[in-house]
């Protein structure tokens, strides 16, 4: 995401399961986001913690008609703990995200409906085995993603 994107309507949607380990992080990002008064302060960001079903927020999305989407969520993705990948809609077809899917159809919805471009980024999980705890190496992950989430959306980058 570069400063061009970042000053169009952006949403971004948090995805995962708390009880699940690593397969929180999405949502942990979202709250990070949530926390910064700067972002919360801004007309061209909305953030919203979607859990395990972002489909029940479409509302939310279309209120909003952000010209960009940006899905966070634990991704098998092949990578060490803690990687992030940058996934495009186009990818994400067969996908599994952790515990869930993230299916093809949303993702088509949602463009269709809002008009609006679509991406995924993906936090490779160490493990979703059922604890309240995530693993140090994702932890890292969803702070540093959040950190530089805020200076993006602030112009402080």
């Amino acid at each position: 995401m570069n400063q061009q994107s970042a000053k169009q309507r952006t949403a971004i949607v948090g995805i995962g399961n708390l009880l699940r380990s690593d397969d929180a992080a999405g949502i942990l990002v979202a709250r990070g986001l949530m926390n910064s008064q700067s972002l919360l302060d801004s007309n061209i960001v909305l953030v919203i913690d979607a859990g395990q079903a972002p489909e029940n927020r479409t509302a939310d999305l279309r209120r909003f008609a952000p010209k960009v989407i940006l899905l966070i969520d634990a991704a098998e993705i092949g990578e060490m703990p803690g990687t992030i990948h940058w996934i495009e809609v186009d990818e994400l077809e067969g996908m599994s995200a952790s515990t869930h899917t993230l299916p093809l159809s949303i993702a088509q919805y949602l463009t269709l409906e809002l008009n609006c471009k679509i991406a995924l980024l993906g936090i490779q999980p160490k493990s979703n085995d059922i604890r309240e705890t995530i693993s140090p190496e994702v932890s890292e992950a969803v702070h540093a993603l959040t950190e530089d989430l805020i200076r993006i959306f602030t112009g402080k980058y």
